[in-house]
């Protein structure tokens, strides 16, 4: 009994060593796992930001190397208008005449900001923008909201201010906007039944160039006649047409405006004996030659022609 006695107090260090070496070790194996968790999230995070970046680096990429085979670019305004000057510089050249209480077609509007401006600025009857890209027709509409919407805002904090109450005439005013501009996705060259009205006014600013190149002297005609046949007795045809040289920097955007510029006969110093003797206007004058405030490579002539 006495050797039994002694035999477990001699094997209780002992148990208690082991115990102690197992929760040592469980505790290594502890730190182990964590450390391998640790190191697998981390490089479970790097991966994720290495495919972050290649991501981001490849959606910069394809902007780069977007091409705008209609000249549909999609920040034109940014890079065509001086950041310092207040609005579009083609708005000083335009005469009130040719808009107020008139119906209007804006042809190849973009993002509608030009389409806007002069239907605040020469309160036009009505006017419609078109563009050939429909993304840049839903932003033309949403620059539309976004205009209107400020102006409700400042009319709103005007009237309170010095009525103390809302000026329902001048938001009347306002609102109007929204019905006398619209904005359609249209190819003016190809479609052969998009207009049914007639319009006092029709614009066609730095475009002649894209439909020359994508439908050659062949849609350039096209688009001159149809232009004609849209407007009134009277009427009038605000042109701003590109120069050679832009045509020579943009031929290579695609195959087609490769080929169509290669057989290009009908060069922009034409237009107005093209628009005179073989279209029908009867006058025409250069409204301006330098649009000041227009950024480098904006600065083209601006005609109009008289039916």
């Amino acid at each position: 009994m006495a050797q039994e006695t002694q035999n477990h107090l001699a094997k209780e260090p002992q148990n208690k060593q082991a115990k102690e070496t197992q929760n040592q070790q469980a505790k290594e194996t502890q730190k182990q796992q964590a450390k391998e968790t640790q190191n697998q999230q981390a490089k479970e995070t790097q991966n994720q930001q290495a495919k972050e970046t290649q991501n981001q680096q490849a959606t910069k990429k394809r902007k780069r190397n977007t091409v705008y085979i209609y000249g549909n670019y999609k920040a034109y305004y940014n890079y065509r208008v001086d950041k310092n000057v207040g609005e579009d510089p083609r708005l000083a050249v335009l005469k009130k005449e040719w808009f107020e209480g008139r119906r209007c077609l804006d042809i190849g509007c973009n993002q509608g900001l030009m389409t806007i401006s002069i239907a605040k600025k020469f309160s036009c009857e009505s006017i419609v923008g078109v563009d050939i890209d429909g993304t840049l027709i839903e932003t033309a509409k949403w620059n539309l909201r976004r205009v209107v919407k400020k102006e409700q805002s400042e009319v709103t904090k005007t009237s309170e201010k010095e009525h103390g109450s809302q000026d329902k005439v001048s938001e009347s005013s306002v609102r109007s906007l929204i019905d006398r501009v619209s904005f359609w996705k249209e190819n003016i060259v190809q479609n052969e039944h998009a207009f049914s009205d007639q319009y006092d006014t029709i614009l066609c600013l730095s475009v002649t160039k894209w439909i020359h190149l994508n439908w050659g002297d062949d849609g350039l005609i096209t688009l001159f006649a149809k232009i004609w046949n849209l407007l009134r007795p009277g009427g009038t045809l605000i042109l701003e047409p590109q120069p050679w040289s832009s045509y020579k920097r943009n031929r290579l955007v695609s195959e087609v405006a490769s080929m169509n510029f290669k057989n290009i006969l009908l060069e922009p110093s034409c237009f107005p004996e093209i628009l005179l003797d073989k279209i029908g206007f009867r006058s025409w004058e250069n409204i301006s030659t330098n649009v000041k405030g227009s950024n480098a490579g904006f600065n083209r002539p601006i005609f109009a022609f008289y039916k």
